[in-house]
């Protein structure tokens, strides 16, 4: 009885013997190709998102925010229109080849054990690569960790894995498509544990790193080995700490308001015919008001940029502060698939902007953007609860290690803390159900001994 004990996975996500049993060469094999096939099809989709771009808004930069700012009216909205007419025909299709289980990672992780219909998963990841790159407020990262937590659920069924070991290996599938699409390799292997497994443990960050470091190589035939955004190395001040102190709590409520707000999208995506109209209107709507504010367009990449450079002038700061979240807010709602890292990190680089320029009226003198960078990180931190995996991806996509990490984790740890006890649900989270929450809640808590 006590052997049978030791070989069973507790509700923490153990996995015994990982390392020793009789199927750990095949695990590890499976983790290796995983790893590869994350950071191949990481690149294929890359490729196509910019082909994609490249037809949809052409411009010599290869950057959306310089295509549409130049773009006339009528681009504007004929191709914000046919990527919402693409989403209804698409998303009606979709819906059509499976309806078991659910192809959101984090569901599927809890409520299935990683199990995802592979053709379904796959078909919704190429349709958000193909309308994000027509200008869709949502991220470019869900394609890849869909794909990625496809592969490693079909190694699983092939090695016939347990449940336990299924649900690391999607997890790390996932993080290894994030961290292969944006040269975070540290940042991916986390990220699959801390936010979408739900456990920072160190018997489970071994394959976790693998996965992601191996898909970041492989995508390096595709992707740039250089840091995603572009920033100065700012040294901290005390000025910048005290006001991480001070703007921790108003960014841990302020993205607790955004969880809510992608919770209640997510709650009135439309069913029936009224997935072929909602997203045509929701499109529609979104290429009309881009012609005052090209930058809704996309999932905030350049944007983000612009606000580390403090390139964005307080008004328009704050117009794109309320308008960029309701953007996301329309095209998730609507039903279109997509990631919503970018952008929650763009909405955390407007609130950090523009807070920071609020603070330099008190005590000027640091720069704006480097507000921005830590507001980015700290909205990271606390919509996805994840503090650690945050600070972590910050540093590698801005390629500076000690420049802001101070009031980084200040920020990160006070909004984080701030948010988690108002209401702990991540962004990730804000789909399930009160009982799906709270079921979730009692299979993290540790078996009793």
């Amino acid at each position: 009885m006590q052997g049978a004990d030791q070989k069973s996975p507790n509700a923490a996500g153990r996995i015994p013997a990982t390392l020793t049993n009789p199927g750990a060469a095949r695990f590890w094999l499976a983790v290796i190709l995983t790893g590869i096939g994350a950071g191949a099809s990481a690149a294929a989709l890359t490729l196509v998102l910019s082909q994609v771009q490249h037809l949809a808004w052409p411009s010599p930069s290869g950057e959306l925010l310089n295509a549409a700012t130049g773009a006339g009216v009528g681009r504007h909205i004929l191709v914000l229109l046919g990527a919402g007419l693409l989403t209804g025909i698409a998303q009606i299709l979709l819906v059509r080849l499976s309806s078991a289980n659910s192809i959101e990672i984090t569901t599927a992780l809890w409520f299935a054990a990683g199990r995802l219909p592979p053709l379904r998963t796959l078909g919704s990841a190429l349709l958000s690569v193909v309308i994000v790159g027509m200008g869709a407020a949502l991220g470019r990262e869900g394609a890849p960790k869909q794909t990625g937590a496809v592969i490693a659920n079909a190694l699983s069924d092939r090695g016939r894995f347990s449940d336990e070991q299924r649900k690391l290996l999607v997890a790390c599938g996932a993080g290894a498509g994030m961290a292969a699409v944006y040269d975070v390799p540290l940042g991916g292997a986390l990220f699959a544990l801390e936010v979408l497994r739900g456990v920072l443990a160190l018997r489970l960050v071994l394959p976790a790193l693998t996965a992601s470091l191996i898909a970041t190589m492989v995508a390096w035939l595709v992707i740039p080995n250089a840091p995603l955004y572009r920033v100065a190395a700012e040294i901290n001040s005390a000025s910048v700490i005290l006001w991480a102190l001070v703007a921790g709590p108003i960014i841990g409520v302020a993205s607790i308001g955004y969880v809510r707000l992608i919770a209640l999208a997510d709650r009135h995506r439309p069913k029936g015919q009224l997935r072929l109209i909602a997203p045509t209107l929701a499109f529609g709507l979104l290429g009309l008001v881009s012609i005052a504010f090209p930058q809704l367009l996309g999932n905030g990449m350049d944007l983000a940029q612009l606000t580390f450079d403090g390139a964005v002038a307080p008004k328009l700061l704050l117009a794109l502060l309320v308008l960029k979240p309701l953007a996301t807010f329309i095209c998730f709602g609507s039903g279109a698939p997509g990631g919503l890292f970018t952008p929650s990190l763009t909405f955390g680089a407007l609130l950090g902007g523009m807070l920071g320029y609020v603070w330099t009226w008190i005590w000027p003198g640091a720069p704006l953007g480097l507000f921005a960078i830590v507001g980015a990180g700290a909205v990271l931190a606390a919509t996805t609860q994840g503090p650690i995996s945050a600070a972590v991806l910050m540093i590698e996509m801005t390629g500076h290690d000690r420049a802001f990490i101070v009031p980084l984790l200040v920020a990160v740890a006070v909004a984080t803390l701030v948010a988690r006890t108002i209401d702990p649900r991540s962004i990730y989270d804000a789909r399930l159900t009160d009982a799906e929450l709270a079921e979730r809640q009692r299979l993290r808590e540790p078996a009793p001994t």
